[in-house]
């Protein structure tokens, strides 16, 4: 007989001692040390401190937002790319399917709407169904749980992963910790406000924090439009994401949703032909893969990695990196950029097209800015970001600068030699210092020695020699080269830009002050691909572009000329917001008056000639047909960097085609692109093409207007060469 009570008097000792323990700590607002230690004497010595350390924890919580996904979106609205550390959108209570909300309570909490934050009930429950069966059950309410998620959210935001603490970690204080905080938070927050936060910000997949991210997830669907055994599974997940995932053991996922689908039934929360309906219904995933970051996007994925640098380099979003960081990964900004979608895919298009296949790895690249506004409308390159079989792979963006101006690092190739779309920019500068556009030079001359007068008023040297087209070191016996023979002769200054004619160039320099070619080439934004560093035009070979420059910067300089001589600077974002609300300064246009009217007007009038009869002449189609347009071709020396940067009123496009390889120093002679062999690349030839048929496209959806004419200039004179005089 001994032997047959013992059993139960041992257990209601037990019980008596919980009960003891339970009064106590529900006076505080305090109960679990029972559970992780059944066997502890409850003294009072020991209650006495638990009191006192009870009193002692903090009471109040911040409920901050939780870390959520922040989005970069085209101006019209189009997802580029979702930038995370966990993968969460936040969604209203009232967006959430009801039977999401009822399937968690039935699982997690039923009693969720009747305690006050810890339940007496469920605890008892647990602690007998722990002691007397072996059990493992928890008692915490949702409430605890969400407690606990917005600790742990706030120790990863803070970057103090090492802190997190899981639910088979905590210690007496850390539940003691969470027991009063549940209760402050219900003094706080109503039910429903609870309810919501915890479904925004509980963990059901390492790809999914919170429901509306779980819902998009496994069923491509939102936590609105949750199907009842869909919000079963999911409901089923919180309490163990590994064990239960469906895609890891469905059959273990089955039996979760199923169990939910059980308690919500017995709990009056759904009807038996529902839960017969529900029960029978096989588990259907749709899963969408979480893309995290521009390598995650197809579509303008280097401006977007452009636009992830300008955020994490400006330190008006934090002091350090990691918190410029916290602010893009866990912020949950809207950032609205300057993108058209539309401008986008078409110039995708075309730079797709220019290389074909490409196994030899040419690079083509294409941007758009908006004249008198700098925003960037489009940056394609023919590459892939994420490596794929038959493609070309880098991370480079071969549009952008290789650092920005505060030497922080932009991902960018550094630009490539502009060649002879440097011209426009001397011309320029014949027109600011009140020359005759028309007047005429001798392009004849090839040969400028060492000591050649070059005009400095600044006291600047010219000099070294460097790399360039058709003017490589210019010594006393060198000689300077034109693209065809025929053009060594006096010439119309204008005739000599359209046509592209180097010896020209040179004679029109040589009239020149080589302080305002510096100004001139400074104020329209022109600079070093590499460095940032100005284009150093007392470097003579500069005059024909031996110094790399980003097609974004040569793109904004041309847009000068379109804006009737305004400068601005380019820009790609707009607004930026969170969850909240709230907004953070963004970037807005920084213009600046760069160039006299009338010198741009005179640009604009030679440049228009290049398409109708330059060098620019057998680009095709002919979008001057379409819209008033002005353009000019170029060429590195080696052939190796081609272009053609033209614009309209409304837009200013740089197109590039070429060697993008580290170094640049492939020549584009006798080399065979898409099928088609060229002896030599010229910038009319793919870069052209690339650029018309863009334009055809982009000019139909950016109506433009003529460009302003210029005053008449006076009638040509060439010069005559005086006769020897006779003795």
């Amino acid at each position: 007989m001994a032997r047959n009570k013992g059993p139960k008097i041992g257990l209601g000792k037990v019980l008596f001692r919980v009960f003891g323990f339970f009064f106590v700590s529900t006076l505080c607002g305090v109960l679990i040390t029972g559970f992780l230690a059944p066997v502890v004497a409850f003294t009072s010595t020991t209650v006495g401190g638990s009191v006192g350390f009870y009193q002692r924890l903090p009471s109040q919580l911040n409920v901050d937002s939780p870390s959520l996904s922040s989005t970069v979106v085209s101006a019209d609205g189009q997802l580029i790319a979702t930038f995370y550390a966990e993968n969460r959108v936040k969604v209203p209570l009232e967006e959430m399917s009801p039977f999401i909300r009822k399937a968690i309570i039935a699982i997690e909490d039923n009693r969720f709407y009747e305690h006050a934050g810890v339940d007496a009930q469920g605890i008892m429950r647990a602690l007998s169904s722990n002691l007397t069966q072996g059990t493992r059950q928890g008692a915490s309410t949702l409430t605890q749980q969400y407690v606990t998620n917005v600790l742990n959210e706030s120790r990863l935001s803070e970057g103090r992963p090492e802190d997190v603490v899981l639910s088979g970690q905590k210690t007496v204080g850390d539940k003691l910790r969470e027991v009063k905080l549940a209760l402050e938070l219900e003094k706080r927050f109503s039910k429903d406000q609870i309810l919501e936060g915890y479904l925004n910000i509980v963990f059901f997949n390492r790809n999914a924090y919170g429901i509306e991210a779980a819902s998009r997830y496994f069923f491509s669907t939102s936590a609105m439009d949750l199907t009842l055994p869909q919000a079963a599974l999911l409901a089923g997940l919180v309490n163990g994401p590994s064990i239960y995932d469906p895609i890891v053991d469905p059959q273990a996922a089955l039996n979760r949703r199923n169990l939910v689908l059980d308690r919500m039934l017995e709990q009056g929360k759904i009807t038996a032909v529902d839960h017969g309906v529900a029960v029978a219904t096989p588990v259907e995933l749709n899963i969408t893969p979480s893309l995290q970051g521009c390598a995650g996007t197809s579509f303008a994925t280097y401006f977007c990695d452009y636009v992830s640098h300008l955020i994490l380099n400006d330190e008006t979003y934090g002091s350090t990196v990691e918190e410029r960081e916290r602010f893009l990964y866990r912020g949950g900004l809207t950032i609205t950029t300057t993108l058209d979608s539309r401008l986008q895919n078409a110039a995708q298009e075309q730079v797709d097209a220019s290389a074909g296949p490409n196994p030899d790895k040419w690079g083509a690249a294409m941007t758009t800015v908006q004249p008198g506004t700098g925003k960037i409308l489009a940056m394609a390159q023919n590459t892939v970001f994420v490596p794929e079989d038959g493609k070309y792979d880098t991370q480079l963006n071969f549009n952008v600068d290789s650092k920005d101006e505060n030497g922080y690092d932009l991902n960018g190739a550094g630009g490539f030699q502009p060649g002879s779309t440097m011209k426009p920019f001397i011309y320029a500068e014949w027109l600011n210092e009140g020359k005759n556009p028309t007047a005429v030079v001798d392009a004849s001359r090839r040969v400028y020695p060492v000591g050649f007068p070059w005009r400095s008023s600044c006291g600047r040297v010219l000099g070294g020699y460097s790399t360039a087209q058709k003017a490589q070191n210019l010594g006393a016996d060198d000689d300077l080269q034109n693209n065809d023979d025929g053009y060594y002769r006096p010439m119309p200054i204008n005739y000599g830009l359209y046509n592209s004619i180097n010896t020209a160039t040179f004679a029109t320099a040589a009239q020149l002050d080589f302080c305002g070619i510096q100004k001139m080439v400074d104020t329209v934004g022109l600079h070093s691909g590499l460095d940032n560093a100005p284009v150093n035009m007392h470097q003579i070979g500069n005059l024909l572009g031996s110094i790399g420059v980003a097609p974004v910067v040569l793109a904004s300089a041309y847009a000068t000329f379109a804006n009737d001589g305004t400068y601005c600077k380019p820009i790609a974002v707009t607004e930026i917001s969170d969850a909240q609300g709230r907004r953070f300064q963004a970037q807005t246009p920084e213009c600046r008056e760069a160039v006299k009217p009338t010198v741009a007007r005179g640009v604009n009038a030679v440049l228009q000639d290049v398409l109708k009869m330059g060098s620019g002449v057998y680009i095709s189609p002919k979008v001057q047909g379409q819209v008033p347009v002005a353009a000019k071709t170029g060429t590195s020396n080696n052939n190796g960097a081609t272009w053609v940067a033209g614009y309209t009123t409304s837009l200013a496009t740089a197109s590039f085609f070429g060697d993008t390889s580290a170094g640049q120093q492939r020549a584009g002679q006798n080399i065979t692109i898409n099928g088609k062999f060229y002896k030599s690349l010229d910038g009319y030839m793919i870069a052209g093409p690339q650029w018309a048929n863009y334009m055809m496209t982009a000019t139909s959806l950016y109506p433009s207007g003529p460009f302003v004419a210029p005053a008449p200039p006076p009638t040509p004179t060439v010069p005559v060469t005086p006769q020897p005089t006779r003795r």
